[in-house]
């Protein structure tokens, strides 16, 4: 088991090992090692972005610090979108994409994430090699006086990343669309309304006066209920909530209703097979999406592939399967045709432009599928140890399910970013989902608690 690395990336509480300083400098000296263990040539760069939490500074310079340390350059990039820093990456021949970022968790935690030269996220096995370099001390981790590297900054990132999205999905107009944005004050603030007046449409921005401490702050994709609210009394088309870092987005119809991220993956998936662009007739998903987007697509032909929870899992199932389009139930969509990572605003172009073609509104598309009523618990825990190997929590899940049957799943796992374990149960009925949910938390909690 890896002691720094989760799910998705390196997470904790700010100012607190891992997320201290110190071990910030040996992570950017253990990433310059892992991708120029040789010291290769002057010029050599890694690229560092953050959202807009109070920590991120402290951490992208204490980052950029250890990379300099171990002779490759800085490009520091700002506040900007963990899947802008994934492009600007590539497009600007790094070595590697750091992100200083916690994504949707609040402002106290933060996080690093890493990808490398193409834009794509590590495999377990690179972050292995990368935690073995952190954990021993970096050896051999320092260049000579005269190979230190230097720090610059990148002139019109945001600019280079809208560019990137502007042109992803060509001919798409949204004139005389209203759409309302809660950007969680995080690091789609600015570009995210800038990008779809571009377009045309009407905006009204939610929650982009970050000032470090708000970001996630009953805002964003984890919580769009004023932003549905907005959306009703302004009679707008629908809503887009974006978290704390950009990759995953969630949507409001005009009536108010939330859509889930399985939701806007089947309307984008119909949208792809209708114009003969859905490779394979293949979508990837996760042991978390909803039955409902199974039946859906099985109704549609397109055969879904489930990986564990975590897009650089879904992507890397995609790259086996040719598929273009995979994604979680939580908002992370990736659009395999353009872009390396899961990106919250190109799945709003791609969605938006699928309600373009079908010329229909977002409440129509999205009875495309049947949710199934689905109750997810988050039981905070002091330790991990093998679900398996506690009786009590086997014997719970085990008699949910026989109470399901075939109507219904039970899903329990840990989170990887967080010391909680999630209670998933979903069934045929609202009541009957929530009460054998609750009954698996109340066990997870009195084993584990």
């Amino acid at each position: 088991m890896n002691k720094l690395f989760g799910t998705d990336g390196i997470r904790g509480v700010a100012n607190i090992y891992p997320m201290d300083p110190q071990t910030a400098l040996a992570v950017g000296r253990a990433v310059a090692l892992y991708f120029d263990p040789r010291g290769g040539p002057l010029g050599a760069h890694v690229v560092i972005g953050q959202d807009t939490r109070i920590s991120g500074d402290m951490l992208a310079q204490a980052v950029a610090a250890g990379v300099c340390a171990a002779g490759m350059d800085v490009v520091l990039l700002g506040v900007m979108p963990t899947p802008g820093i994934a492009r600007l990456a590539a497009a600007s021949g790094a070595a590697a994409g750091i992100v200083i970022s916690a994504s949707h968790n609040p402002y106290e935690d933060n996080g690093i994430k890493i990808f490398d030269g193409s834009g794509f996220k590590l495999s377990d096995a690179a972050e292995s090699e990368i935690e073995n370099l952190i954990l021993n001390g970096n050896v051999g981790g320092k260049g000579p006086s005269g190979r230190i590297g230097r720090v610059k900054k990148m002139p019109d990132a945001g600019g280079q990343y809208l560019k990137f999205l502007l042109e992803a999905v060509p001919g798409l107009s949204l004139d005389g669309m209203t759409i309302v944005l809660d950007c969680g004050n995080g690091a789609t603030h600015a570009v995210a309304p800038e990008l779809f007046r571009r377009l045309g449409a009407r905006v009204t921005p939610m929650f982009c006066d970050p000032d470090g401490v708000n970001i996630n702050d009953q805002c964003g994709s984890q919580y769009p209920q004023q932003m549905a609210r907005v959306v009703v009394a302004q009679g707008a088309d629908l809503g887009l909530a974006f978290d704390g870092d950009g990759d995953r987005l969630i949507v409001v119809d005009e009536t108010g209703q939330v859509l889930s991220g399985d939701q806007i993956m089947a309307i984008c998936a119909a949208d792809l097979q209708r114009k003969g662009l859905l490779a394979h007739n293949v979508v990837v998903g996760t042991v978390m999406s909803n039955t409902g987007f199974h039946q859906a697509l099985r109704q549609m032909g397109i055969q879904v592939h489930a990986t564990q929870v975590g897009d650089r899992y879904v992507m890397q199932k995609m790259l086996a399967e040719e598929a273009v389009l995979g994604g979680e139930d939580s908002g992370h969509l990736i659009f395999r045709d353009v872009h390396t990572t899961g990106d919250g605003l190109m799945a709003a172009l791609r969605l938006l432009d699928a309600v373009r073609t079908a010329g229909r509104r977002v409440s129509e598309l999205a009875g495309i599928m049947t949710v199934f009523p689905q109750e997810l618990i988050n039981v905070d825990v002091g330790g991990k140890p093998d679900l398996d190997s506690v009786p009590a929590i086997v014997e719970a899940i085990a008699q949910a399910q026989s109470a399901l049957g075939d109507q219904g799943r039970v899903l329990v796992r840990y989170s990887g970013t967080q010391n909680k374990c999630r209670v998933m149960v979903e069934g045929h009925t609202r009541k009957v989902t929530r009460e054998l949910c609750l009954k698996i938390a109340g066990v997870v909690k009195k084993e584990l608690g």
